[in-house]
This record gives C-alpha cells, structure tokens and sequence, in this order.
C-alpha cells in the first residue's frame, strides 16, 4: 500500500510542479518513510488554493472548505491535497476560528503539532525540508512540540493524547518541556468531546505498545482525568501468592503488554477485566480478595464505554469478557456440559487470548490456557452446537404442560446431550418421560 501511495503521490505532486505549484508530501507519511515504517495515507500540502487543485483534478472534492482541504484521485487513490495556511485563535479547544493561505511552506509547517510531524518532502527530487528540528527528534527518538508547548496544547488539547499515542506507537520519550506542559494542561483534556478522546484511546490501546501509552498517561496527569476507574487501580494491593507482580495497576498494565494484535474489544476487556477490584478489596479474613469482582467488573465497564460512547456492540462484547474472565478457573472441574457451553461464549477466541495475557500478567504458568486448548482439541467442532433434540412444542405433544417447566427439561435435556448421554430424538424423550412426568 505504501508504494502505490507514494506513486499516486508523486503522480499528484507533478502535475502541481507542471502547473507552477509548490507541492510537498506532507506529516505522518514523511516522518514513517524516514523511519521505514509502513503507512496507509498520504497528505499533499502545496501552494496551490483549493480553487486550483480542483482545476487541475477534475474529480476532486472540496472536504474541508475553510481550512483548504481538498480530496483528489490518482492512480485509482484517494489523496488529500491541503493548501499551505497559518491557523489564527483556537475557541473550541479544536478548530482555529479563521485561517490564511500561505505562500511559504515554512509557515504550514509552524501551525502543526510535533516536530516529528512537520517534516516536508519533495517527492520529486527526494529534499525533505526541516524548518523545526524534526529530523533531530526523530534521531533522538523524542516527541517534542513545535513551538511553545503551552499553546500547541491550549489550541487543541487532545493533542495531549497525541503526544502520548505517538510516543507509545514508536517507543519514544516525550520532551521533558513537553511533558511539562502536557502536565500543566492536562485538565484542558475535559473540554474535549468523548468521541475525540475515545478515538485516541482506541489507538493506543490497539498499537504497537499499549502497556507504555498507558505508563505515560499515568506519568501525564491525563489518566485520572479521563479513566479515573483505571487511576483508581494504583497502590490496591493484591495477594502476592497469587499475584507476586505488584498492585492491581501494574498487573493491568502488564496484562495490556502480552496483547498481541489484539481487536479493540480484546484491548478494552483486558484494561477494564479488573476494573472493579478496587471496589471489591476486602482483607478482613486476613488475606486480601476480591470476591465476584467479575459482576461488578462488567457493570462498571459498561458505564465507562458508554460514556467514552463506543458503540453498543462493542460495549456488549467487552462487558461479556469482562463478566466471563474468572470462568476459567474452574475448567479443571468442569464437566464436558458446562466446558462446551463455555466454547459458545460470544468472541470466544478473544477471551481464550484475554486468559492467556491475565496469567502472564501475574507471573502464572499458563496451565489453565494450555488445559483449555487441549480439552478444545479433543471435541469436534459439530458437538459444540449439536442440534437441538427436541423442541417445546415436541415436549407439549408429549403431554408435558406450557410454561417454565418446558425450558427446564430443554436445558436438562442438552446437558445430557452435551455430555455424550443422549444423541437422538429418541433418547431425549425417554429422558424426559423418565425424568419429568410423575
């Protein structure tokens, strides 16, 4: 993807050479190609004002009217096309309330966030133009404001939690001026919509290092800000015996770095899956626990991703990973019925991965996880959902009466079934009548 990007990009930036334009790739495309990371987008700033890349890409749609952003194709790809501005005063913590187009490169580049982030290129003869040192940061592995930090942060706050995500993704440090700020600011955080803020965290929960995106929200002042449940894990202790690597943080936080690849429901279950321990601490016997704190756990995730408005399929399939985290414990004990109903759990290969990275967070052999995959191995696949040997409306023929009764002998009757006891229609009403009628 990132040949063809770069392809359909200087195709782009050419014909706006070829028509009097300055025209420079532009942002994260520049700053990855100078670390040899892939990417998946490209941005063109140029010279040229909206009016003049849509005469020269007839099929191009003006995006962004006021701030000169322009989508355009090349080569079967879509390219965003923006021309050079200087942004004026911030109200919204967002959006700056006018801008003017520019001639000079120079001055696009000093409204951006980070230095790493301002680096333009010359697709068509390879100079790459460094007005605030990014090359320097990019060396020295630091995320540093382009600027006075301050007001980088006061124009848009959530570039905060770009500092961090950024950070995190590449495993650099972030520039003690800036981490400075981004202590000194981080209430602004509060003005940001939650979908911005979600959108962000989703990031950094699904990239290359979540573990340290969250050291560095910690080490910020954001994460109480914006997970105070998440802040609130700090310093709850929790029994060595069983978890030697430290409170219920730092086993979070190493539960986040054995992921690997995870979906964001994955990511979102394994921050959240001892979220309500906190709450559930008790050491009045004398040893600390945490009773049924899965329950709790579900609940109280549902109201954090509800308010950081994550849509509701995704709400519901971390709740049920969180709610069904501690089901494991008993596989050992657990009947070939209840182990196959357990397999039916919703992204029930996410909550085998969430069991793996829970035991590695506390130190544990993965006995459990190995257990699981083995009792998996030995069940064909058709004996997980076999079909139903009988139905309501069978029972009802057979004189049982409508009501609760019906789903009774149902459940009782896929037990048996699931346990290897009953295979046919036959079986199952034997079971029945033996069992049920008086």
């Amino acid at each position: 993807m990132s040949l063809l990007l770069i392809d359909a990009g200087r195709h782009a930036c050419a014909r706006l050479h070829d028509a009097g334009h300055q025209a420079f790739f532009a942002g994260g495309a520049v700053r990855d190609r100078l670390l040899s990371r892939p990417f998946t987008d490209l941005d063109i700033a140029t010279c040229a004002t909206p009016a003049q890349v849509a005469a020269l890409f007839p099929d191009a749609r003006t995006v962004g009217a006021s701030f000169g952003v322009v989508l355009v194709q090349c080569l079967g790809v879509e390219l965003q096309i923006a021309t050079f501005r200087s942004d004026h005063s911030y109200s919204d913590h967002r959006r700056p309330c006018s801008v003017t187009y520019e001639t000079d490169p120079r001055a696009d580049v000093l409204r951006r966030d980070f230095t790493i982030n301002g680096l333009l290129e010359n697709p068509l003869t390879g100079e790459i133009l460094d007005y605030v040192n990014g090359r320097a940061d990019l060396d020295a592995r630091i995320i540093g404001a382009i600027g006075d930090p301050v007001v980088r942060f006061a124009e848009d706050a959530l570039r905060m939690l770009r500092a961090v995500r950024f950070a995190a993704r590449l495993g650099f440090a972030i520039h003690p001026a800036t981490l400075a700020a981004i202590q000194q600011n981080a209430p602004a955080i509060q003005a940001i919509s939650s979908e911005r803020v979600r959108d962000e965290l989703s990031l950094i929960l699904t990239e290359s290092n979540p573990r340290q995106g969250f050291v560095l929200l910690d080490q910020s002042g954001l994460l109480p800000l914006i997970l105070p449940e998440i802040a609130a894990m700090r310093g709850v202790a929790q029994p060595p015996e069983y978890h030697p690597e430290g409170d219920v943080f730092t086993h979070t936080l190493l539960c986040l770095g054995y992921l690997e690849n995870p979906s964001l429901e994955l990511a979102l279950a394994a921050l959240l899956h001892d979220v309500a321990k906190p709450a559930t601490f008790n050491d009045s016997s004398g040893r600390i626990r945490f009773d049924g704190h899965a329950e709790p756990g579900a609940s109280l995730a549902r109201g954090i991703l509800t308010r950081l408005r994550y849509p509701n399929a995704v709400i519901d399939s971390v709740v049920s990973l969180v709610a069904n985290h501690m089901r494991f414990m008993d596989v050992d004990r657990m009947g070939q019925a209840a182990f196959k109903r357990l397999l039916r759990l919703p992204r029930f290969d996410d909550q085998l991965e969430l069991l793996r990275a829970d035991s590695l967070a506390a130190l544990r052999p993965l006995a459990t996880y190995d257990l699981v995959r083995r009792r998996i191995a030995e069940i064909p696949p058709e004996q997980i959902r076999p079909p139903r040997l009988l139905t309501g409306g069978d029972l009802i023929a057979m004189g049982f009466p409508a009501g609760p009764l019906i789903g009774e002998i149902l459940q009782a009757i896929e037990t048996a079934q699931l346990d290897g006891a009953l295979s046919t229609p036959d079986d199952a009403r034997a079971f029945a009548a033996s069992r049920f009628h008086d």
